[in-house]
């Protein structure tokens, strides 16, 4: 199987702690590419002691990615949108703090009475007025992990997914490649010694020109020189050593994606490689069919480094 770095999941876990509904806790999982693995955590303070469990647990299942894992808790909640497991709303205040604030209040606008009251804004912001429900973290740890579990199995879903579609294109692309090299690769000799002909003939007329100018010189070894010389520029441009290497490029390429797992950096490799010989083929070009397939090459190892960047 092979991973794109790019995937979602989203998941609601009930907050059942010691038998008793608290709500829900929501799961989001996203990533996008990087060439490591990078998480980042979005979650309430109450949920902070949980990070490194979380992270340890995200580790196990990738290798690379930017990951932004989001977890909120919903209390639960009646119809008409107050809390049913929590205390009620004076039980949830802290009576003895607000006594004291109105206390101190009237003091201080007794000796200050240009002073502003406290609104009810105020008060219910002041520091240890609202009472926070304390709740288990060893148990809300379990929840949270059976939770993540569950949003890390569709997060996974979703990159496998789109790590079979970004294979598919891969391989149509490489299937093109090789489709271009095996329609090129018969034409190669008959281009090299046309090539090779032409020059020589080319060479052989400026020899002849010379020659009727009236200079002295030996015209047989000379003439045998040129195409000694021609020989061996036909052997520098002979592309038949990048052709072997293309293809054994190619079926790197497609066992690499057959084999499956953690596969974006030995692509990456390869698709190096690959660019490697296609500049080579193009350097040594000596007619335009060679020079079109270096460059329809070249594009086509573009458009797959750029999908290889997505793969895990």
């Amino acid at each position: 199987m092979i991973n794109s770095m790019t995937g979602f999941g989203a998941y609601r876990h009930p907050l059942i702690l010691r038998a008793k509904n608290h709500g829900q806790v929501h799961f989001e999982l996203r990533s996008v590419n990087s060439r490591f693995l990078d998480i980042t955590f979005r979650m309430p303070d109450e949920l902070r002691f949980a990070e490194q469990a979380i992270r340890e647990m995200i580790g196990k299942k990738l290798n690379r990615g930017k990951v932004e894992i989001k977890i909120y808790i919903q209390k639960e909640a009646d119809s008409s949108g107050q809390d049913t497991n929590s205390k009620s709303q004076e039980q949830k205040l802290n009576t003895q703090l607000i006594q004291s604030l109105k206390a101190t209040e009237s003091l201080i606008l007794k000796e200050l009475p240009g002073s502003k009251p406290l609104s009810v804004k105020d008060v219910l912001l002041w520091p240890g007025v609202m009472i926070q429900e304390e709740l288990d973290q060893d148990a809300l740890l379990e929840v949270v992990l059976l939770g993540l579990d569950e949003v890390l199995k569709l997060f996974m879903q979703s990159r496998a997914i789109e790590g079979n579609a970004l294979k598919n294109v891969i391989l149509n692309k490489v299937n093109q490649m090789d489709a271009m090299i095996l329609e090129i690769e018969p034409l190669l000799p008959k281009i090299i010694q046309t090539y090779q002909q032409k020059l020589c003939e080319k060479l052989l007329a400026v020899l002849n020109g010379i020659d009727q100018q009236g200079r002295s010189f030996n015209h047989e070894d000379l003439s045998d020189r040129i195409r000694q010389e021609v020989v061996l520029y036909g052997v520098r441009i002979d592309v038949e050593e990048e052709i072997a290497r293309l293809k054994t490029h190619f079926h790197a390429v497609r066992n690499t994606l057959d084999k499956g797992g953690p596969v974006g950096k030995k692509l990456d490799f390869l698709m190096q490689e690959l660019q490697r010989e296609s500049n080579t083929l193009g350097s040594k070009s000596v007619h335009q069919e060679t020079s079109n397939a270096s460059m329809e090459l070249k594009l086509l190892v573009e458009q797959i480094r750029e999908q290889v960047q997505n793969l895990e």
